[in-house]
């Protein structure tokens, strides 16, 4: 490995009598296997084990961040090689490999750099940076080396020591590549996550549509609130079937509500007959996540909130190619007013576990650590997205912990699409951890023994117990 290429003490205190203690606590966690990182990878990888296709199918094409960046210097998606939902042309893989390569500059000082950079070393023994001069040979090995049987998606979690990885899929999805790996008796290793937003959210255009095929799989009447929570428990219970030990909402503002018999029963109703909702969607968006609550209460399956992203800001790049292509811009998030309805209803409920992710860093110190310094229901999740980075992950920890402790805190995992990632996401978030107990440490806030302790618990064995997993 070239340290100039990827430096060993990378994100360690640049203080030499500082980099000791960061290794010491930070090498016993370094060897536990990869903790579950509820995600977006392609359930078929895992079902199916076919091989990758090529450098560009990897790094370039599923990558959101690396793809904004570029767009952001004005290069069309098109020779970046990413489809059209018309099917039209688009660059090839090696005409979009060697566009990338031009640009990697754009790069430097970002989490992309890093994570990429890992990625190549770890899978692919490259040891100097992406370039002009070596685009074609890069694809050329990476191309041959995806041939090989250790290349393929479970041999990938292999050799990156993941223990289990979850994928997320929405309310109606059929889990048919989870269906063929309980027949291969992979369950367990790969677990499905329950995301309702399709049929809890009626600012999705396919809302009525999707809440019609809801009360058809479930043969609830889900025009009424009871029919409509209800035809929740199966799918629920299907996902669980598959692995499920946790769902996953979204929505920008965060915002939940407890609104009574008779204020709750009325939308359902009123959208399902056509008739438009006071307010648009969000009473009912934010009724359903305290819904959604009382069902994790219910059956017990962790209950996960993202929040601050408004999504899918470009209606052109939407229109052309789909969502999850870089156009999602962070947003504020009153997390006071936002969860108090859910958690004065179900925050003292025994068993429940809320993590909640959120994109608006001012409200780490304010609000957020805080409110899981008191409810017994509330985690807090890693720095997420725009803000799982060195200086994202460091800046969580200084506003958290002194009032939060380490015990509120999830551990780490990514929400990541693209799967050789995952070992250099983790590693990152490992590092950042121990520069900070280096810290406490060498200011005499922590001694050796806790730092180690408090290492390993938010290296590995937070995320398995905030998820449940055995």
């Amino acid at each position: 490995m070239s340290e100039a290429f990827l430096d060993p003490h990378r994100r360690l205190p640049a203080e030499p009598g500082l980099r000791a203690p960061p290794r010491r606590p930070s090498a016993a966690a370094a060897a536990r296997p990869t903790p579950p990182p509820p995600g977006h990878t392609d359930p078929a990888w895992f079902a199916e084990n076919r091989p990758f296709g090529d450098a560009a199918a990897l790094f370039l094409t599923p990558d959101h961040y690396v793809l904004r960046m570029l767009r952001s210097r004005g290069l069309s998606y098109d020779d970046l090689g990413v489809p059209r939902r018309d099917g039209g042309a688009v660059a090839d893989p090696r005409s979009a490999w060697r566009l990338f390569a031009q640009h990697y500059h754009l790069f430097a000082g970002t989490p992309s750099r890093l994570w990429i950079d890992h990625s190549m070393n770890w899978a692919f023994g490259i040891d100097a940076p992406l370039g002009p001069d070596n685009a074609d040979r890069y694809f050329d090995l990476i191309g041959e080396r995806l041939g090989e049987e250790s290349m393929r998606p479970l041999a990938i979690l292999d050799k990156a020591n993941v223990e289990a990885i979850a994928t997320t899929e929405f309310a109606l999805d059929e889990l048919k590549h989870h269906a063929a790996m309980e027949g291969q008796g992979l369950i367990g290793r790969v677990r499905t996550t329950y995301r309702p937003d399709d049929v809890t959210d009626p600012d999705n255009p396919a809302f009525l549509d999707n809440l019609r095929r809801l009360g058809e799989l479930t043969g609830q009447d889900v025009a009424g609130w009871d029919g409509l929570i209800a035809a929740h428990r199966p799918r629920r219970a299907h996902f669980r079937k598959h692995g499920a030990t946790a769902t996953d909402h979204g929505g920008p503002p965060a915002r939940t509500a407890d609104l009574g018999v008779g204020g709750e029963q009325a939308p359902p109703r009123r959208l399902v007959d056509g008739r438009p909702l006071g307010g648009g969607g969000g009473p009912l968006r934010a009724q359903m996540l305290t819904e959604m609550a009382a069902l994790s209460v219910e059956d017990g399956m962790v209950m996960q909130i993202h929040a601050g992203s408004r999504r899918n800001t470009d209606p052109t790049l939407m229109a052309e190619r789909g969502a999850n292509l870089g156009a999602d811009i962070p947003v504020p998030v009153d997390a006071v007013r936002g969860l108090q309805p859910l958690l004065a209803r179900h925050g003292n409920a025994t068993g429940l576990s809320l993590i909640f992710f959120c994109l608006d860093e001012s409200t780490y110190a304010r609000e957020l650590a805080p409110m899981a310094g008191y409810w017994p229901a509330l985690l807090l999740g890693p720095p997420w997205w725009f803000h799982a980075s060195p200086r994202g992950i460091a800046r969580s920890l200084d506003r958290g912990v002194e009032t939060a402790g380490f015990q509120t805190l999830a551990g780490f995992n990514d929400d990541t699409r693209a799967l050789l990632s995952i070992p250099a996401r983790h590693d990152v978030w490992r590092r950042c951890a121990a520069a900070f107990l280096a810290g406490m440490v060498s200011q005499g806030l922590l001694g050796m023994t806790d730092a180690r302790q408090v290492a390993r618990w938010l290296a590995y064995d937070a995320a398995k117990a905030a998820y449940r997993l055995p």
